[in-house]
């Protein structure tokens, strides 16, 4: 069973970053998947996908593994060096600043645990939930022919400031007869202001991660195409929530469910739709709905995280 680790990361080396990391086992290929958090659940949420997906490959080889809590997340209680000096340390770095710490954390993974001095050399699986869906992407932006699949489960909606997926009661021109049953134009009010005070890109984040310009980086779920390795499109999968549960959670948060269904839930799913779009055709799938899982996929159903994760390992190894 691996264990947690701290390393300091040579680019910021006054603060510590907590990681585990799983060795391959039977095979040689250097090919690293690579667990990327959302905000809200640490490193050992991953825990159960990766002992299904050991499971499923235990008679064939097993690619080296890497999950880690990002500065202020989880396990890692040291924060960003950089937020210090930010006005608001809760918007203390953005995601350009994660990506390139990833990216540092990964070489020296390479480097002390696969002898591989080089990290471009390194393919790489990138599977992240919520905000880690839109750090995968990136990376793949900023490091091109460097990842080979990449797994979204519940990507963030990186081009959206949420509020506006649900329609504006007080907008010129706003006509009530088109709501669906249940929805009445006050729950709209209310359903856009508690969105705005939890999920709006201006508010903060414990960690100190920003989205305040994340519109900006990825405006769009279906481009830029990425560049995998042998300048091939990555094999790209995308998970979405259960429609039913994640609305049940929504409505515990106060979001009622009519509301969830017949706004929020479509807006996400087109957004999946368009992210099956950033690899060449032929090397996507989905977007599947995760059964019985809410937005946290990882927690609710590792078994189905496991077996795409394998499926696109089988494609690649």
């Amino acid at each position: 069973m691996a264990e947690f680790q701290f390393t300091a990361l040579a680019t910021k080396p006054t603060a510590q970053i907590c990681y585990t990391f799983h060795p391959p086992v039977s095979t040689r290929a250097p090919l690293l998947i690579v667990f990327i958090n959302g905000l809200g659940i640490p490193q050992a949420s991953w825990m159960p996908s990766i002992a299904k997906f050991k499971g499923l490959r235990q008679n064939t080889s097993i690619p080296a593994l890497l999950n880690y809590d990002r500065f202020g997340q989880g396990q890692t209680t040291d924060r960003d060096p950089q937020d210090a000096a930010a006005a608001d340390p809760t918007h203390g770095h953005d995601f350009i600043s994660a990506v390139k710490d990833l990216r540092q954390l990964i070489a020296q993974i390479a480097l002390a645990n696969l002898g591989i001095p080089e990290v471009d050399t390194v393919s790489l699986i990138l599977v992240g939930n919520s905000i880690g869906g839109p750090l995968a992407r990136l990376y793949a932006q900023q490091y091109p022919r460097t990842v080979a699949g990449l797994l979204f489960l519940d990507s963030n909606l990186a081009n959206s400031d949420f509020v506006s997926i649900f329609p504006d009661p007080d907008a010129d021109g706003f006509d009530p007869a088109t709501l669906p049953p249940d929805v009445t134009p006050q729950s709209l009010r209310t359903t856009r202001e508690g969105v705005r005070r939890i999920f709006h890109p201006d508010v903060g984040s414990k960690e100190g991660l920003s989205r305040r310009n994340l519109r900006d980086l990825l405006p769009a779920s279906d481009t830029p195409v990425l560049h995998g390795p042998g300048d091939r499109g990555p094999f790209v999968t995308v998970l979405g929530h259960d429609f039913e549960v994640f609305a049940e959670e929504s409505s515990k948060m106060g979001f009622p469910k009519p509301l969830v269904m017949a706004y929020l839930n479509p807006a996400w799913h087109q957004y999946n739709e368009g992210l099956t779009k950033i690899t060449e055709p032929g090397r996507s799938k989905g977007p599947l709905l995760a059964p019985g899982a809410g937005h946290f996929i990882q927690k609710d159903n590792p078994e189905f995280v496991a077996r795409e994760l394998d499926e696109i390992v089988s494609k690649i190894l």
